[in-house]
């Protein structure tokens, strides 16, 4: 479908999709689970049209799998062995698109987060208000970290600064709080099997294909701060990154 049609179509669209599926890629992630699905059951109930979640879990030897069935009918875990998150994400939605083949892509909004992520209850309806993102093909959010555990004042500073910026918009890219258009998603190829950089890989080919990607700061989710991070290059390196980093002299001072 040529993407000024696809534009088109969406412009069109005033109201909430019809249906909305958000996949989560989990390895090792039993921990961090129950807190993720509970936000997620509760970001769910403030949408008035069906939203279903799909947990991906990826070589899982923790007994994730023992979830299954305690966050209610519309939580769907599934398992793959791939040990790559960019395959993983995938997987989710190939899945959400043989459950739900019935329903219209055009009428569908998919959406990620991470396993280690908390959203807020107006997460969905915020990422799919028409009034905020009527003819975007994809929203991309922030996030945060309420509790800083695992590294120095100095980094927490390091990282805010680099963070933040000025305006409605911003300039990051998290797979843990993005979302886009079911038809834009496959037109654009879905993610990638990627080791890392699956979701900036993913926005680069929305934005070659000519599709709407909106930033929208404001749109937050809460993530943690621990130093070891499920994908090499992922949040938990940057952070580390940031902890090596050493602080540059003040003007004068000697060397």
């Amino acid at each position: 479908m040529p993407a000024k049609r696809l534009n088109k179509r969406m412009a069109a669209s005033e109201s909430f999709p019809l249906q909305t599926v958000v996949v989560v890629p989990a390895h090792n992630e039993r921990a961090h689970l129950p807190e993720c699905l509970r936000a997620l059951t509760t970001a769910a109930l403030c949408l008035p049209t069906p939203v279903s979640v799909v947990v991906v879990l990826d070589s899982c030897d923790d007994d994730s799998e023992g979830l299954a069935g305690r966050f209610g009918p519309d939580v769907h875990f599934v398992s793959v062995d791939a040990a790559n998150v960019g395959a993983t994400r995938a997987a989710g939605f190939e899945y959400a698109r043989s459950l739900f083949a019935g329903v219209d892509p055009a009428d569908t909004w998919y959406a990620t987060t991470d396993a280690d992520s908390v959203v807020d209850a107006d997460w969905l309806v915020r990422m799919v208000d028409p009034d905020l993102h009527a003819d975007a093909d994809m929203v991309l959010g922030v996030v945060r970290v309420p509790n800083w555990r695992n590294f120095s004042p100095a980094v927490v500073r390091r990282y805010l600064r680099s963070y933040r910026s000025s305006g409605p918009g911003h300039d990051h890219v998290h797979g843990a709080n993005m979302g886009f258009r079911a038809d834009a998603y496959w037109h654009a190829g879905g993610f990638r099997a990627l080791a890392t950089g699956e979701d900036v890989a993913l926005v680069h080919r929305f934005e070659e294909a000519g599709l709407s990607v909106h930033r929208d700061r404001e749109l937050s989710v809460a993530t943690s701060d621990r130093r070891e991070g499920r994908a090499p290059g992922g949040f938990a390196q940057h952070l580390k990154s940031l902890a090596r980093r050493r602080p540059q002299p003040k003007a004068g001072a000697g060397a």
